[in-house]
């Protein structure tokens, strides 16, 4: 090696939180997330999904740019970030910015007070995100807000109180603030203006008011006046060693591990030699694309090379050809180059700058971008890139560089891709720059992406288009259309550029270039990917918009053309934007003569909140090691229905480090046994035969988290495949594969009679998908023998400590008193921990019990997404009777559940469903029967709404089908058919204090739907390719469990003798604000202040035999046994209060101790009044309903299927609010967890059962910019519930059904395009409403062009659950 490569240094050196950190003994396979949470045990930075797709993880990297002479600051993702590329950064965490022990930073305490923290998982990493963009742009628009969060997700707010919370930064918040404080008229409101704030009359009625500015009673949810404007002079100082000392920057650092060495040269010629000894190595800047491979593909790299310091490869320059960019000059950067040129140069030189500054507004997320090198980019020669199309139509230059053949130029033409993944570069070749050419006046370049959701997505097909023509004509001089997304490469359609050179720009034209590009693009019907129409239709439709923007063009130019480009068109050839949002909360004021101290139905912020905020709370792997911990990994199956014939795990228990491996043969009964389960059909480990994939075979057993996972790849599993492989609910059905009692079946009325007596009489079948849970924190357990007694403590991420405990107790032979189950805080839930927990926390217990030793495990996402099970797949056919109105008074109907391999709770879901079909809807006579279909999928479970949403959905289908079939509004056959007060449901219980009807009139008037429906009728008419849709939908959901016996909660309420409480009750908290709301409620019932009062955790050994937290019944059951116990003390302490008017609690308290009163007491409480016998359709399965009625409005792209949801009005009938705050969070949580149920959110199966989708990479849910632009939520005044703890209502589960009203809107705007092309009548939409799904229904001439495939002629790539 040459004298000048030995001149290293070896030692990492950082800031964190303003500390120094000096390492000599780094793993350069390490991630900054790693070295923060183990190492350094800074755990307010959380992992979520290790690509960098969640944005839990974000942290802030500054560095001293010694050019700018400035401070640069970056928001980046630690889980991709290596630990080694730290060297002479600064790193600060959410713990460096603030303490709810010290001071909170502005950001941490907005985020908080505008409950915009529920879970609290995902609030570190958006705290970071704001603070950096706070600590770069003291002064942000709401635009920069927008683009700062693309990369972040959140599972439990709904965005809309986070975005108002951090509102308060913006410049233009605190302008118009200094102005309402000088008493001028421009206050606002939510973003809606008005000089007096909330006191605007739009804002009151009844005293129920809108959130926004200040009023004189403080009615907000909160208020925002109070925050002074930021002060970014009070930040911690940037290390001086760091700005003064240049060294770290020219250091040749080299860090060596046992299986990689880290090179980070500082000159080209260093790099070059390294290219030249070490061909394969890899080039990392941003670690974006190497890091997700090393995670989940396991790929080793012994080399790993980063070029940060090497000026050519970071420079940018212009030259007369155009813009010199280096290679490691990352995404954002190089965007600010572009757009420095764009506002220096001609507009007509700096269209294909234009181009690319668009399309990296939609390229990935913030953090990726921040450290994403554009030569990766191109290097990584991804067929979905959204940059490498817009290069090769540009016919880009890249500048390569090798030690032995020097310099050569390549064009990145048709030539340059020559495979997958694979270009013309030399392995000893170094790609040093890209030249990004100017532009002409006469040629035009268009980029577009159509992906399943805009912000921070991967791109389905997109396309770029660089046509340049004879001067003052519209003859095509040259053309250039390149395309992802289509083959295993970019690929530029070079038949259509030969064919078109010459012609006129016009209608003939496009229909030679649509028969040309149908030649180029060719798509297998098995092609990897899928949604083969949909991909070869947008390639087509892209170009259609790319065709019409050049029109435009030659109109505003004055081009002389033979086509004029029609009104009805204009707006197709652009996409949707995201505006401003805007919002308003209307709920119950409190009396105003409640006490200060009386806390119920105030909009109290969550108690946890400010913990979150600061990183301070503590979830399950957040918890310090336990000495002689273990770390568990387990061994998944990777057949869909196998015979095992044998598990070798002598590989891995040769590793160093790794200390057991379990299996089956492990858990010989007696005393252990193998399985759990409602009919004990889930089994601990695979015994004999798999029958699913990700099903847990082992587990390995390690020092550590990396030796367990990489040891547990080593295990060797032999498999015999066996057949069927059922995987849909049409292969189950064929093959009769059902759990046992199925059908079940509801029977009300004479349903022959009915259909004999109708007038007309439809048949119809709706679909709905499942969804991933996709709960921020994924499962996790530590387990803890305690040394004596065969005890065990559990610190589990669960809905249900109890089913834990029990469990637990049952595998292992031993006694439930044996065991304890803790639940601190989960980050999420939603159904996915209520009882798939065990699959995981089962084979952590069963480890510690063996071993003697703690054990930890917290699955990473790609395993989380394998094992736990999802939502459940539903399949609806119906025959429904109406009468010439349309009023329905027959309906049969047959509910087909997925439940995958096991049993689990999908017969209680598949009941949930049946009892809910008819969402609001009166039925007089009607039979439903439902088939639970076991099939090769991993369990499927609870999720949010159990059932519900998926039977109402097939409700609302039947109204529209009944709508289209008597031409009528969809409005009109809800509003007859609706359920009025005194109507009985078809499994025969009374509708009692029924507000159905006052939900669904104040929401059409909130949402003012007539006049607006009158604006989207003349919309569509003046719009060819945009259709906008407006629907309004009802909902009722029951609140109770249907298995009686779960209708139970305790609780435990201690006093000590200074006054403090103490409560422990039956549910857990996972963001849902359960113990704040008992809080509240013990408040109300001590008379007390809430500062006395405390929730620890949740533990078997304080309150025993609990139910999960579920149904929606956390606060119903919970408070209830907590008012029991509140009251129980009261009564006890009366004598005392009436002994001493003038004391205090704390005086009464310390007297009735000094008497010996008991001051502990438990509370109990069961539902009464309930249950219900499906035999005989007799009974009460509900104690009473949550209504509530949402009006949304969207508009659609025809072309692409894209969508925006423009409006949405949601009116609740949640009785007296308990917290009106986190009330109105759970509703709009809820309805955007539905918005992405019903449009966005799709499991991917192959058709041997492998799931496809593993992580955010291909699983999207909704982000910051899908929220309704203008987002309404109104809590029904005057209806309290006479049935609940102080007159509340149930929440969690009720809202989100309402988001369907998204997906009937959507169906409405595709109805309207359909018309245009002359097709009346229904239509099959199946949810979600995936952009492929619109696109496809919205036929015309272009969708023609792609006829389906005869199914027996090819094996799709994937199939619908």
């Amino acid at each position: 090696m040459r004298e000048y490569i030995l001149k290293t240094e070896s030692t990492l050196t950082f800031y964190v939180n303003g500390r120094k950190v000096v390492d000599n003994n780094v793993d350069p396979e390490w991630t900054l997330l790693y070295y923060l949470r183990n190492k350094l045990r800074l755990c307010g930075t959380k992992l979520g999904c290790s690509e960098g797709g969640c944005g839990a993880c974000t942290v802030m990297v500054s560095r001293y740019d010694r050019v700018k002479g400035k401070v640069i600051h970056l928001a980046i993702n630690a889980c991709l970030a290596p630990v080694a590329s730290m060297h002479g950064l600064a790193v600060t965490t959410v713990e460096g910015i603030g303490s709810t022990k010290t001071h909170l930073h502005p950001v941490q305490k907005r985020i908080a007070e505008a409950h915009g923290s529920q879970c609290g998982f995902c609030t570190p990493g958006i705290v970071m995100s704001m603070y950096t963009l706070l600590r770069n742009l003291p002064k942000p628009k709401m635009k920069d807000m927008e683009i700062a969060f693309q990369g972040n997700l959140c599972r439990c707010t709904g965005y809309r109180p986070i975005i108002e919370g951090f509102r308060s930064f913006t410049e233009d918040w605190e302008q118009s603030q200094a102005m309402y404080n000088n008493h001028l008229n421009n206050g606002i409101s939510n973003g809606n203006g008005c000089a007096k704030g909330d006191q605007c009359c739009k804002n009151k009625f009844n005293g129920v008011t809108a959130n926004g500015g200040c009023t004189e009673d403080q009615a907000v949810l909160f208020s925002k006046t109070e925050y002074t404007p930021y002060d970014p002079s009070q930040e911690p100082i940037f290390p001086p060693e760091l700005r003064m000392n240049s060294s770290f920057d020219s250091q040749f650092l080299v860090i060596k591990g046992k299986r990689a060495t880290w090179y980070r040269p500082t000159k080209l010629e260093d790099l070059l030699y390294l290219k030249s000894e070490y061909p394969h190595a890899r080039i990392i800047v941003g670690n974006t694309e190497v890091g997700v491979e090393m995670k989940f593909k396991n790929m080793i790299y012994p080399v790993l090379i980063q070029p940060n310091q090497i000026l050519e490869l970071t420079s940018v320059a212009t030259c007369s050809s155009g813009l010199r960019i280096g290679a490691a000059v990352t995404l954002n950067d190089m965007q600010q180059a572009l757009r420095n040129d764009i506002e220096s140069q001609p507009e007509h030189k700096t269209r294909i700058f234009v181009a690319i500054v668009n399309m990296l507004h939609w390229f990935a997320g913030k953090q990726i971008r921040n450290v994403g090198a554009v030569g990766g980019n191109i290097m990584t020669s991804s067929p979905i890139s959204d940059l490498n199309p817009i290069f090769n139509a540009a016919g880009c230059q890249l500048e390569l560089h090798s030690k032995e053949n020097g310099i050569r130029y390549v064009t990145m033409d048709h030539t340059f891709f020559t495979g997958y993944r694979r270009t013309v570069v030399k392995p000893d070749e170094v790609l040093v720059s890209i030249t990004i050419p100017y532009t002409k006046e006469d040629q035009y370049f268009y980029a577009y992406k159509q992906a399943k959701r805009r912000d921070d997505d991967i791109a389905i097909v997109n396309m770029a288009s660089n046509v340049e023509f004879n001067p003052g004509t519209n003859t095509i001089k040259d053309i250039s259309l390149a395309f992802g997304g289509m083959a295993p490469t970019t690929v530029l359609a070079m038949k259509t550029k030969n064919k078109l050179i010459g012609k006129q720009w016009d209608e003939k034209t496009l229909e030679e270039a649509y028969s040309s590009l149908i030649e180029d693009l060719p798509l297998n019907p098995s092609a990897p990917g899928g949604m083969i129409r949909y991909r070869r239709s947008l390639t087509l439709s892209l170009f259609f918009k790319a065709y019409l923007a050049i029109l435009n063009q030659f109109e505003q130019r004055k081009v002389p053309v033979v086509q004029k480009l029609p009104q009805q068109y204009q707006s197709a050839s652009s996409g949707f934007h995201s505006k401003i949002p805007k919002s308003s909360q209307y709920f119950q004021v409190v009396p105003a003569d409640q006490k200060d101290t009386d806390l119920v139905g105030r909009p109290i912020v969550h108690k946890s909140a400010f913990k979150q905020a600061t990183g301070e709370a503590v979830y399950c792997d957040d918890m310090p090691h336990f000495e002689n911990e273990l770390y568990l990994a387990l061994v998944l199956s990777t057949r869909a229905h196998a015979e095992i014939l044998s598990i070798d795990a002598s590989q891995a228990l040769a590793m160093e480090g790794v200390h057991a491996f379990f299996s089956a043969k492990d858990l010989q009964e007696p005393p252990f046994r193998n399985c759990h389960g409602i009919i004990h059909d889930d089994e601990v480990f695979a015994e004999g035969k798999v029958t699913s994939q990700g099903q847990v075979i082992g587990a390995v057993v390690a020092v550590d988290q990396i030796t367990a996972q990489r040891a547990s790849k080593l295990v060797k599993v032999e498999y015999k495949d066996l057949e069927p492989v059922i995987i849909t609910i049409e292969d189950a059905i064929k093959k009769k594969s059902f759990f046992f009692n199925s059908p079940k079946e509801i029977y009300q009325g004479d349903i022959e009679a009915a259909f004999r007596s109708a007038n007309h009489v439809l048949d119809g079948e709706a679909r709905m998908s499942g969804q991933e849970h996709f709960y921020l924190e994924t499962h996790c357990t530590i387990a803890v023998p305690k040394g004596e007694d065969d005890e065990m403590e559990l610190f589990c991420s669960t809905q249900n400590p109890s089913e834990t405990q029990r469990v637990t107790a049952e595998i292992l032979g031993i006694k439930s008193n044996r065991v304890v189950c803790r639940v601190k805080r989960m980050g999420g839930g939603f159904g996915g921990k209520e009882s798939r927990m065990l699959v995981l926390s089962v084979p952590v217990a069963v480890a510690a019990y063996k071993l003697n030793r703690p054990v930890r495990c917290m699955l990473d996402r790609d395993e989380d997404m394998m094992v736990s099970g999802t939502r459940h797949p539903f399949l609806g056919k119906y025959k429904v009777g109406i009468t010439k109105e349309g009023k329905i008074i027959a309906c049969d109907i047959e509910i087909y559940c997925n439940a995958g391999h096991t049993l689990d709770l999908s017969g209680a879901v598949t009941e949930r469903a049946m009892f809910h079909f008819e969402n609001a809807y009166y039925i007089p006579n009607a039979r439903v029967r439902g088939y639970i279909c076991k099939t090769n999928l991993p369990s499927n479970t609870a999720f949010r709404g159990f059932g519900g949403p998926q039977g109402m959905f097939f409700g609302e289908n039947m109204i529209r089908e009944i709508a289209s079939y008597l031409n009528k509004d969809p409005l009109e056959i809800s509003s007859i058919n609706l359920y009025k007060e005194g109507d009985k449901t078809h499994y025969n219980q009374p509708l009692e204090y029924c507000t159905l009807q006052r939900c669904w009139d104040k929401c059409l008037k909130t949402a003012d739907y007539f006049n607006r429906k009158k604006q989207v009728e003349e919309f569509n008419r003046q719009n060819r390719w945009k259709k906008r849709g407006m629907s309004v939908v009802p909902t009722k959901f029951g609140i109770s469990y249907t298995l009686l016996m779960l209708n139970q909660a305790g609780a435990l309420v201690l006093i000590y003798d200074d006054g403090s409480v103490l409560i422990s009750h039956g549910g857990t908290e996972m963001g849902q604000g359960l113990h704040t709301k008992m809080i509240q409620v013990a408040s109300r019932a001590l008379d007390i202040s809430a500062d006395f009062i405390h929730i620890a955790e949740t533990s078997t050994d304080k309150v025993p035999n609990t139910s999960a937290t579920a149904a929606s019944c956390g606060s119903d059951l919970n408070g209830m046994a907590v008012l029991d116990a509140c009251e129980t003390l009261r009564k006890r302490l009366e004598p005392f209060k009436a002994a001493n008017p003038k004391g205090k609690w704390a005086d009464w308290v310390k007297t009735a101790y000094c008497e010996r009163v008991s001051l502990s007491a438990t509370g109990f409480y069961k539902t009464p009044g309930i249950g219900y016998d499906i035999s005989k359709n007799e009974g009460k399965p509900f104690k009473y309903f949550t209504y509530g009625a949402a009006c949304s409005e969207v508009e659609i792209d025809c072309l692409t299927g894209d969508h925006q949801v423009l409006r949405t009005d949601i009116v609740m009938d949640l009785g007296d609010s308990l917290n009106p705050a986190i009330d109105v969070g759970q509703i709009e949580g809820g309805f955007m967890q539905g918005y992405g149920l019903f449009t966005l959110e799709e499991m991917v199966y192959s058709p041997t059962g492998t799931i496809y989708a593993r992580g955010p990479g291909v699983y999207k849910i909704p982000g910051f910019a899908d929220i309704p632009t203008e987002f309404n939520v109104s809590l029904l005044k005057g209806a309290p519930n006479k049935h609940a703890v102080y007159s509340s209502k149930a929440v969690g589960e009720p809202p989100l059904f309402l988001a369907s009203s998204v997906f009937f809107a959507i169906k409405e705007a595709i109805t309207d395009a359909r018309a245009e092309r002359g097709l009346k009548g229904t239509f099959k939409l199946d949810a979600p409403a995936t952009a492929a799904r619109i696109r496809m229904a919205c036929e015309d001439e272009i969708t023609d062009k792609f006829p389906e495939p005869d199914p027996s002629t090819f094996t799709p790539w994937n199939v619908v659950p």
